[in-house]
C-alpha cells in the first residue's frame, strides 16, 4: 500500500500541496485524478523521493522511497519529466536499470516483449516516435516486477491499440494484488480501468473513494424528456416540486423525479410523450462538476 500523510509542499507564498492524507490501496486500480496545477505530479514525485515536503511524509509498505535500497524492484515509476538518454538503445537503457538494481539480465527482453518493443530494442531512443517513447518508459517501470506502480499520465502517446493493452495490463497486475496508482486526464479511459479514486484540487483532498460511489455521491442522474408541450410539461411537474432545465437540444432535463412518476402524471393529464430516459452523470461531468464548484480564494 501507499500511505500518505499530511504532506505539503509550498513554493514560496505559494501552496502546492497541503495536507494531503490518503491510501492506495493493494488489489486495484487507483485513478488520482485533479485539474490542472492541483498538485498531483508534485505529489507523485513526493512520493517517489524527487522533491521534499515541508510536511508530512509518504510511506511506501511502510518505508520511505529513499529507504529502498533497490527501488525498482519495488516500486514501478513512470512520470512526464523521466526521459532516457537519446543516444542508448532502449535494450542498453534497462540493461544499466537492471544492474543497478540487481535485476536480472533476462528481464530486459522479458519487459521489451511485453511492450511490444522487441524489434526496437537495438534502435536509439532518440529516433523513437511518442508512443515508442512511452513504451519504453513502461517496460522500466515493469522492469523489477514491482508490488507498486506509480504512473504519470501513462496513455500520452499511445494509440487506440496501445491505449487498450496498457488498460488490460493495468487490470491484470492489480487482480494479482499490486498497488497500481494511475494519473490521467483522459476521464473516459479512467472510468474503464480504475475501481477506486483519489481527487485533488488546489493541493487539497476532495475525495477518496471507489469510482461507482464517487458518481453516485457527487455525480448528477436526471431525466430527459421530449414533448410537444413543454410548457403544459413544466407546470404539471414544478407542482410536483420537480426541478426542469431546457437543454438544448429542446428537451427537458428533470431533476428529483424518477421517470416512472413523470409518465404518471403526464398521461394521467393526457400529456404526450416523445421521449422519457434516465441518465446518470459520467465520471467527466461528475468530476468537472465537483472540481468545478470548489472556492477558495484565500489559498494560493
Amino acid at each position: 500500500m501507499i500511505h500518505v500523510q499530511n504532506l505539503t509542499k509550498r513554493y514560496g507564498q505559494r501552496t502546492v500541496v497541503d495536507g494531503l492524507t490518503f491510501t492506495v490501496p493493494s488489489g486495484t486500480v487507483t485513478g488520482f485524478l485533479g485539474p490542472n496545477g492541483a498538485g498531483k505530479s508534485t505529489t507523485m514525485r513526493m512520493m517517489l523521493g524527487l522533491t521534499r515536503p515541508d510536511a508530512g511524509a509518504v510511506r511506501i509498505d511502510g518505508h520511505a522511497y529513499p529507504e529502498l535500497r533497490y527501488p525498482a524492484r519495488h516500486v514501478g515509476a513512470l512520470l512526464e519529466t523521466s526521459v532516457p538518454h537519446r543516444s542508448l538503445t532502449a535494450a542498453h537503457h534497462l540493461l544499466w536499470l537492471a544492474q543497478s538494481n540487481r535485476i536480472p539480465r533476462r528481464r530486459v527482453a522479458e519487459v521489451l516483449e511485453t511492450v511490444g518493443l522487441t524489434g526496437a530494442a537495438r534502435r536509439r531512443v532518440g529516433t523513437f516516435s511518442l508512443g515508442m517513447g512511452q513504451r519504453l518508459g513502461l517496460a522500466a517501470a515493469l522492469l523489477g516486477d514491482p508490488p507498486v506502480l506509480v504512473l504519470d499520465e501513462p496513455v500520452n502517446g499511445l494509440d487506440a491499440e496501445g491505449i487498450r493493452w496498457l488498460r488490460e495490463l493495468l487490470r491484470s497486475m492489480a487482480a494479482e494484488g499490486r498497488t497500481v496508482l494511475v494519473s490521467s486526464h483522459l476521464m473516459t479511459e479512467m472510468s474503464l480501468v480504475a475501481d477506486h479514486l483519489i481527487v485533488i484540487d488546489r493541493g487539497r483532498l476532495l475525495a477518496e473513494t471507489g469510482m461507482a460511489d464517487f458518481i453516485r455521491r457527487h455525480g448528477r442522474t436526471y431525466v430527459r424528456v421530449r414533448t410537444p408541450e413543454p410548457m403544459r410539461l413544466n407546470s404539471i411537474l414544478e407542482r410536483k416540486g420537480a426541478s426542469l432545465r431546457p437543454a438544448a437540444d429542446g428537451s427537458l432535463e428533470i431533476d428529483g423525479m424518477p421517470a416512472a412518476e413523470i409518465n404518471r402524471l403526464a398521461a394521467a393529464d393526457g400529456l404526450a410523450l416523445e421521449e422519457l430516459s434516465t441518465h446518470t452523470a459520467s465520471l467527466e461531468d461528475t468530476f468537472l462538476e465537483l472540481t468545478g464548484n470548489q472556492e477558495d480564494p484565500t489559498h494560493v
